[in-house]
């Protein structure tokens, strides 16, 4: 091979690297918050747990809102004109948390911040997938997406640590200068994707592709499993009695899937999404029976680890699925539609399952969600997983 064709067929570019770091800071930053917001509003607004609750989830509404928004808007601006936008309103937004303007406007900063992150996040993650060469496309997305993976693990945990020594208005200048810092490597970035040559109409506007739908039912609902995991670790392992040991999950979890995405990624672009997937499913819904019934920290950990395998794979290699299902021209829209369908899952889960600690505890509820990830896997082979041999002899 010569150097040329060497340098064409890298992923770990440059640019790929600048994208990488950018979008692992700024879901850092947004993690960081989510977990020391409620202790912030409770401590210096006096307010119940439930408000409490309200400030940290409006982010992941103004996200989800982004998202849904700007999916096509990709095609029409460029990915790279839409990164721009939405880091400048990133600032913009953020500046009002250093404002003293109550808690009504803490939650709408919370929002239109959680919106531009939306956008950032969008953009970032389609000059990634466009980045790479198309014939490695399952390995650069994996790679890619230890960007969230590490992200969602470090920042609850430095948060956590942050608020302990320093005031919270600091930490969150911390945050501002490390995105910042990011920000300036922008003109790295010189993939863009394909712009179609007139903007959409009312009519013709689409909030999500069509022909990656019925892949995104089958995301939602592992989306839906895994957000008992966010809303209710904690409050499980205080009733297990597996508080220290559950401390470690998320950074057992990410350690997991870090060390498999390179093989998984491979695999994919070589054999396939069937040979990662149906595992994938199957050890998350072990690992969800096996962290319902944990007594020892021992048993939750091993759960954390079969749950990053199952988990923290599918995120990847799904993403890349829903990508190839897509048209060249949308595949802004696709990765849109996957986080939508994701985020849907991950927002309003809590909501529902919450009703049904009640009856079966925060232990059954896990156990019960074996049926959602189950379901989930039914729903994949009924829409492209059958599919597949026959999708890759077309391609």
């Amino acid at each position: 091979m010569s150097r040329e064709m060497h340098q064409e067929n890298k992923i770990w570019t440059k640019e790929f690297l600048a994208i990488f770091m950018y979008h692992f800071i700024i879901m850092f930053s947004m993690y960081i918050s989510m977990v020391t917001i409620g202790s912030f509003v409770i401590d210096n607004y006096n307010a119940s747990a439930s408000t409490a609750g309200l400030v940290a989830s409006i982010f992941i509404v103004g996200v989800l809102i982004g998202r849904a928004l700007t999916g096509q808007q990709i095609n029409t601006v460029g990915a790279k004109h839409l990164l721009y936008i939405g880091t400048v309103m990133f600032f913009v937004t953020y500046s009002l948390y250093f404002i003293e303007g109550g808690l009504a406007l803490l939650i709408i900063t919370r929002f239109l911040n959680g919106f531009a992150t939306g956008l950032i996040s969008t953009a970032l993650n389609t000059l990634a997938t466009i980045s790479v060469p198309e014939n490695r496309r399952g390995e650069g997305i994996s790679y890619f997406s230890l960007s969230f993976v590490v992200g969602s693990a470090i920042g609850p945990f430095l948060g956590f640590f942050m608020m302990g020594i320093m005031p919270y208005n600091m930490m969150l200048l911390i945050i501002a200068v490390a995105v910042l810092l990011v920000a300036f490597t922008i003109p790295m970035i010189r993939t863009n994707n394909i712009k179609s040559p007139s903007k959409p109409t009312l009519k013709e506007f689409k909030v999500i592709d069509r022909q990656v739908l019925p892949m995104g039912v089958s995301i939602f609902f592992m989306g839906l499993a895994y957000a008992a995991i966010l809303s209710f670790l904690n409050l499980f392992a205080k009733e297990a009695n597996l508080v220290t040991a559950a401390s470690f999950f998320f950074i057992v979890y990410a350690i997991s899937i870090t060390f498999t995405r390179p093989f998984t990624g491979k695999l994919m672009d070589n054999r396939g999404a069937n040979i990662i997937l149906y595992p994938a499913f199957v050890l998350m819904a072990i690992g969800f029976f096996m962290l319902g019934g944990a007594t020892t920290g021992w048993a939750l950990l091993t759960a954390s680890v079969l749950i990053g395998l199952g988990y923290g794979n599918f995120q990847s290699i799904a993403q890349t699925v829903c990508v190839n299902i897509a048209t060249r021209e949308n595949v802004g829209l696709a990765t849109s539609t996957f986080f939508i369908m994701m985020e849907i899952g991950l927002g309003f889960g809590p909501a529902f399952l919450g009703l049904l600690v009640p009856s079966f505890g925060y232990g059954g509820v896990y156990q019960l969600l074996v049926l959602s990830i189950l379901l989930a896997m039914g729903i994949y082979f009924m829409v492209y997983g059958r599919y597949e041999s026959h999708r890759r002899e077309e391609s």
